[in-house]
């Protein structure tokens, strides 16, 4: 006897098994032999095979719990951001006329990196920042200051770093510093907008990629006073904060499901030691 379910997680444990033998053509297929032929390694007791798929549902239904509170987490700041991004709610204490400024008023610098995408060396002391949203490492820096970094072109053009320190970056990365408004606050109005302003306004086609003056010239509207300013700022800190201790959790129990599924669906821990 294999239970259903039983089965039904082994098979997605040995999904590299039907990739594989899926191969052959631009579209793949599985033949009846593929299937037929498939191995299946089970406790031969229903109890255990009925326990091993518990302890995956209770692991499953964890992870899933997560991912929704993700996802709710990450709602709740795209409402927040609508709301204090824009003037129409106010924190406590504040009031004030908002005012819009262009990008190149509050910054006294904008330029970009001198090295190529590949300059990274590994172990590198300082951090180097391309178009990619991770940042890699390199052994000289150019900059030693508080910045936003600005992916110039490819998959993540317009993503935005901040980074206080000594760095380097790649020659279309835009490293914009000497903020005369608060460098958190323009971060978040740039994560929030840039996107949609590089859609409408900048060129595409194969590698998408901005200008300077895709920046310089964005319109950003800021609260009257820089504690304003700071305040809102690090509401959406403590939630990234919140956010990013979620998603490691949710990385920590999805490893750990994968390491359980390779004990526990190969038998190299049982659940009943008798069986």
């Amino acid at each position: 006897y294999i239970s259903p379910y039983y089965l039904s997680k082994y098979i997605n444990f040995k999904q590299k098994y039907f990739k594989t033998a899926g191969q052959g053509s631009s579209q793949q297929n599985l033949a009846k032999d593929d299937i037929l032929n498939f191995k299946v390694a089970y406790p031969h007791s229903e109890d255990e095979q009925i326990s091993i798929t518990d302890v995956l549902a209770d692991t499953d239904a964890l992870i899933e719990s997560l991912e929704k509170l993700i996802a709710k987490k990450r709602d709740i700041k795209q409402g927040a951001m609508q709301q204090l991004l824009t003037g129409k709610r106010r924190l406590l204490g504040f009031s004030g006329k908002w005012e819009v400024k262009k990008l190149g008023e509050v910054v006294g610098r904008i330029t970009t990196g001198k090295l190529d995408a590949n300059a990274m060396t590994e172990n590198g002391e300082y951090r180097f920042y391309t178009c990619a949203k991770d940042y890699y490492q390199i052994d000289r820096y150019a900059f030693d200051t508080e910045a936003l970094l600005v992916s110039g072109n490819g998959a993540n053009v317009g993503y935005v770093h901040y980074y206080k320190g000594k760095f380097n970056a790649y020659q279309r990365t835009y490293v914009l510093s000497s903020f005369s408004e608060n460098i958190l606050f323009i971060k978040l109005f740039m994560d929030r907008n840039l996107q949609e302003r590089i859609r409408v306004e900048v060129n595409a086609g194969n590698t998408p990629y901005i200008t300077m003056d895709t920046l310089s010239e964005m319109s950003i509207m800021f609260p009257p006073t820089e504690e304003e300013q700071t305040a809102i700022a690090q509401i959406f800190t403590d939630m990234d904060k919140e956010i990013e201790s979620l998603e490691q959790k949710l990385d920590k129990y999805t490893m750990l499901k994968q390491g359980m599924m390779q004990q526990l669906l190969t038998g190299k821990i049982r659940i009943y030691a008798n069986n």
